[in-house]
Parts: C-alpha cells; structure tokens; sequence
C-alpha cells in the first residue's frame, strides 16, 4: 500500500519513503510536500497493522520481515515505477524504515539511490551503556512476550504500536545478533545480497537522538558495497526544532534541503 503520494510535475526522482515502526504514514505528508517542492515525487508507504491500513496484529494475524517485504514493498516499488515510468528510483525511511530500505535493495534490485533518515542497525552493542543494556534485554524480552501475548503491544509499553509478534522478533534478532541473516522466510543468502548493494546512500542523523545513534547507521552502511556514501548531521539550529528521533517531522524542510542537494549531484558524492 502507497498511500497518500505527492507528485510534481516530471520529477527528476521518485522516492518511496518507508515510515518508522508505529507511525502512520500520514505523519510524513509534511515531509513529502517538501519535497514536492524540490522536485522529488513522494509516495509515502502505510505499515501494515499501521494507520489507514485494514490489517491489526492478534493472535493469528501475523507477519515479519518476509511479508513486509517480499509482499507490501515488493507491490508498493511496482506502483511507483508504473506512476514514473522511466525516473530515477529512490528508497528511503525513517528509523526502521531505514533498514528495509536497505533490505528492500538487496532483495528488489533497481533501486537508484537509498536514504535513511535516523536509521541504523539496532545492535545492542552499538549504544551507549546504561542505554546498551536495555536495548539488549529488550532484545531478549521480545519473543516469549510476543508468543505470551499474541501480538507486541507496543501503546501499553511506549514504543511503536500495536505490532505482529514476528515483525517484533525478526527486529530483536537484529538488536541481538547486529545482522539480517536470521530472518525468517527471507533468503539464506540475504547477507551476500546486502554485499552486493552498490546504490548511492545518504545517511542522516540528529544529533540529539538517543534510540539511534551514529554508529548504528554507519553499521547498516556497511553491510552493503554503496558505491557513493554521504553522512549529514543535522542539530537543532539547522532543523527549528529539537534535534531528536522524532520532533524533525513538525518540520522537515532542512531534511528534504539536504534530501534534494544529496540527489541533485549523486555522482558527486564522496565517502
């Protein structure tokens, strides 16, 4: 499902822009607007069990990784191409989404160029301690409470959604083990898939944003061979608003400036 989508007129690239866990993807449409503006059309992908989108996680309504991305991603890259037959196609999102961008490259191939936005590898180990330690038991909690319960119910815990149970624990593989080559259903060689991922990247990160940082970014660049990599750190300054995961959707013009700048010259980039 892609939807609602912004399209300007002949945009130079179309991106397909994969929201963070548990935000629906209305929560975008400012960003997608401002990139409108700089030429980039925007469609804008709804989670399953997220928002407009019918499906809600119990017991017996499940999915991961595969299905999210064999499936939902798979069907929203087909809707892009057909809506701008012969554009640049780009990939990008925000936190998780971040990584099946990523994920999404190795598995789809023909993908021009890939954003991630606060976005990383959750490993464990890539967080500063006391931090580290939560993270990491939380990676450890997440499969008996998902099998106890039937479903992640994220709105009584805090964080994300309510989420299918295997979706929850395909991502507490990630957080424990720091690689994607214990996903369930998906290829036994995603890893070398990933190795084989050469589209330009451009990373972002917030410099007050605790739940991702710097490293974990840096490690989800480097499970691909990205031919072109740019880092940008963006603070409070630049953004108007508190530099953390999620106050930069209020206002994302500085992201979709630096978005536009990064894809205006991709041969350019340097790592």
């Amino acid at each position: 499902m892609s939807d609602p989508h912004f399209s300007p007129t002949a945009p130079p690239a179309a991106l397909l822009w994969l929201p963070a866990l548990g935000v629906p993807a209305r929560k975008y449409e400012r960003l997608a607007a401002a990139l409108e503006t700089r030429g980039i059309a925007c469609h804008l992908h709804e989670w399953r069990g997220t928002g407009s989108h019918p499906l809600r996680a119990g017991r017996g309504v499940d999915w991961g990784y595969r299905e999210l991305l064999e499936e939902d991603i798979a069907a929203a890259l087909a809707t892009l191409r057909a809506a701008h037959p012969g554009r640049a196609v780009l990939v990008g999102g925000h936190s998780i989404g971040g990584q099946f961008a990523v994920l999404a490259a190795a598995l789809h191939g023909g993908i021009d160029g890939l954003v991630a936005v606060g976005s990383g590898v959750p490993d464990w180990r890539l967080f500063p301690p006391p931090l580290r330690w939560l993270v990491g038991g939380f990676g450890h909690l997440l499969p008996p409470l998902t099998r106890l319960v039937g479903h992640y119910p994220g709105e009584r815990l805090r964080f994300a959604g309510r989420e299918a149970g295997q979706l929850m624990r395909d991502w507490a593989s990630t957080v424990r083990h720091g690689h994607y080559d214990r996903l369930r259903g998906l290829p036994d060689d995603l890893g070398a898939r990933l190795r084989r991922v050469e589209a330009p990247m451009l990373g972002i990160h917030f410099a007050g944003d605790r739940l991702v940082p710097a490293a974990a970014f840096d490690a989800l660049a480097a499970v691909t061979a990205t031919r072109a990599l740019r880092r940008e750190r963006l603070d409070a300054g630049q953004l108007g608003v508190p530099a953390d995961h999620f106050t930069w959707m209020r206002a994302p013009q500085a992201v979709a400036d630096t978005l536009a700048r990064w894809w205006a010259a991709p041969c350019a980039l340097s790592p």
